[in-house]
């Protein structure tokens, strides 16, 4: 979701040709999809990738869940290999959230660009949590809400991107159907000296997908390519038991200047990438330097699932 470090990008690179990240490797069960839950609790909202990125042929990365009752799982750990059998299937180790009481319906989670180990998760409701992860451990840091939160606004997404050393922030209202389109915003995104998250101007866009129609959420989560490509995924909901169907768009394009200037631009008639049926895609990831995406499902009561696509 984000530009990551020169490190971090060779390393996803590594991933790659090390036969882990890819999107040609042999298919699994369901299309290339990999199981990680199986029940309403256990779904992706949201996911990053860690610091590094890889290890041994395998993808890492953090997941967040929109889960709302005490004592439910909100963040684990995610490891993922492309191709891998049912020996090796994907699997989440679940983290402990300190520093406040659980956060309600996490949707969206992005690492932060040059801070190790820091995270800036997003509530449904617009509530942004700076989060570092140590151990088994995503302790908070701070709270801060997102700025220009709109009436009936739902957040699904959140993504940084960096660039010329300034960083830029993008998230969006998920919108509901044909009467309500997805909301674009960005902005300038620093830090204060009290470690706030703090959001420069904010510029807006609208945006409406063209599949999939019905109950279709037209944002459910965003990455920004190296190339400054805004990647949104979008989604239909029927229902806690479906029928589901996702697509991933190239929807559009963020810049930032060297001054820190953010330009937002939303295509009018958005590309289709890649469609994705029986799955409601809530999280996809761009890995730097190459042309794979990281996607994660909320599938409700079908529980969760990974998989990666060349489509960034």
């Amino acid at each position: 979701m984000f530009l990551r470090t020169t490190t971090t990008v060779l390393t996803a690179a590594a991933l790659l040709s090390a036969g882990g990240l890819t999107a040609s490797a042999a298919p699994t069960a369901d299309g290339g999809w990999q199981q990680v839950g199986d029940d309403i609790t256990s779904g992706i909202s949201g996911l990053a990738l860690t610091d590094g990125g890889q290890a041994r042929g395998a993808a890492h990365a953090l997941v967040v869940r929109d889960n709302k009752k005490p004592g439910e799982n909100r963040v684990a750990r995610l490891t993922y290999r492309a191709g891998a059998g049912a020996d090796r299937p994907a699997a989440v180790e679940p983290l402990t959230w300190t520093g406040t009481s659980e956060p309600i319906d996490l949707e969206a989670i992005e690492a932060v660009p040059g801070a190790s180990g820091e995270y800036m998760a997003l509530a449904s409701r617009g509530l942004a949590y700076h989060l570092k992860v140590t151990g088994t451990e995503a302790q908070v840091l701070d709270t801060s809400p997102l700025p220009a939160i709109a009436d009936g606004d739902d957040y699904e997404s959140f993504a940084l991107t960096a660039r010329h050393g300034k960083l830029a922030a993008v998230w969006a209202d998920r919108g509901a159907g044909k009467k309500r389109p997805a909301t674009v915003r960005a902005a300038a995104f620093s830090f204060n000296k009290y470690g706030e998250a703090d959001f420069g101007p904010v510029t807006t866009a609208r945006f409406r997908a063209p599949y999939p129609t019905g109950d279709v959420r037209h944002a459910s989560d965003i990455s920004v390519t190296a190339a400054g490509r805004i990647m949104i995924s979008s989604a239909s909901d029927a229902g806690d038991d479906g029928p589901f169907s996702s697509a991933v768009l190239d929807a559009g394009k963020l810049s930032v200047s060297r001054t820190g200037k953010v330009r937002l631009g939303i295509d009018k008639s958005p590309d289709v990438l890649r469609k994705f049926k029986g799955h409601k895609i809530e999280a996809v990831e761009c890995v730097p330097g190459t042309r794979t995406a990281l996607l994660g499902t909320d599938d409700e009561n079908g529980g969760g699932a990974v998989r990666s696509a060349g489509l960034c």
